[in-house]
């Protein structure tokens, strides 16, 4: 069986885009797999994912088809990407003392089900040192003070560089990025809330709902810009509570949302579904 590539494409919507990838690849003997489109009316921006598998194993054919597609790119302004097969991004994990997501996170990971390679688990506390320690990730402790702030945000840089990172994930990190440090990687930090922000913001946010009576919980998955908490939103959950519900079991109902919405919102990053469009995203 050939192995199977990913192409993405966003470029100004226009005719003649879609008959000409597929001719590029008919042309080298590629065969579409699953493709899915979207045309932004409002904007005029169109966005295109494609799998595709070359029928030779031969690497120059894949070379060929990139060399190919790039005559094609420059003609219709395209911003595009080939993804090889069996690509896993490499993911920094950040946390602080919370478990449940970077738990899930590990279990997929371990199990196969998220296609990722973890480079590093940070934290500005120590309290989650052993389960990197007893899955042989490398674990460093970045503790933050309003004194050491920036020290610490160029080391968690350096870390980032050395380890050739692509993907930081806020496993329920309770600190704030700095604006300079969230500019410098866009698209590249998913963070998890739960959807009350910004409605209760502040500490027990569950606490906060069960006073008000709230009849729906969730969560949030969004790329953290310097905007706190306003950033590009990825995937989100909800579930229903009632008056019954006390406040520790909504909050463990909503620790349970977190981790899948932001396990979704990892794969898809992982796949190559997202496309970052101003303040938008579009999951393909």
């Amino acid at each position: 069986m050939s192995e199977e590539y990913i192409l993405r494409v966003s470029c100004p919507d226009q005719p003649g885009l879609v008959a000409a990838v597929a001719n590029c690849l008919q042309k080298n003997d590629c065969n579409i797999e699953d493709a899915a489109q979207f045309s932004d009316k409002l904007s005029g921006r169109f966005f295109m994912r494609i799998i595709f598998s070359i029928l030779s194993d031969d690497q120059k054919d894949a070379d060929r088809f990139q060399k190919d597609f790039a005559v094609i790119a420059d003609h219709f302004d395209m911003t595009w990407s080939v993804h090889p097969p069996g690509e896993k991004p490499k993911v920094l994990i950040m946390v602080s003392k919370h478990d449940h997501c970077l738990n899930d996170l590990l279990y997929r990971w371990r199990t196969g089900q998220l296609p990722i390679e973890i480079t590093t688990i940070v934290s500005n506390h120590e309290d989650l040192k052993p389960f990197a320690d007893d899955r042989g990730i490398p674990f460093k402790h970045l503790p933050i003070t309003k004194e050491n702030k920036a020290e610490q945000e160029s080391a968690l840089a350096d870390i980032v560089t050395q380890t050739q990172t692509e993907l930081i994930i806020l496993a329920r990190y309770m600190q704030v990025l700095s604006d300079s440090f969230c500019s410098h990687y866009p698209g590249r930090i998913i963070n998890i809330h739960h959807s009350f922000l910004p409605g209760f913001k502040g500490a027990r946010p569950y606490n906060q709902a069960y006073q008000r009576g709230v009849k729906i919980i969730g969560a949030t998955a969004h790329f953290v810009t310097p905007d706190l908490d306003e950033g590009p939103i990825i995937e989100q959950q909800t579930a229903r509570v009632d008056h019954a519900m006390v406040p520790e079991k909504m909050q463990v109902l909503g620790r349970d949302t977190e981790s899948q919405v932001l396990a979704r919102a990892t794969q898809y990053y992982t796949e190559r579904r997202i496309f970052l469009h101003d303040n938008r995203t579009i999951i393909l």
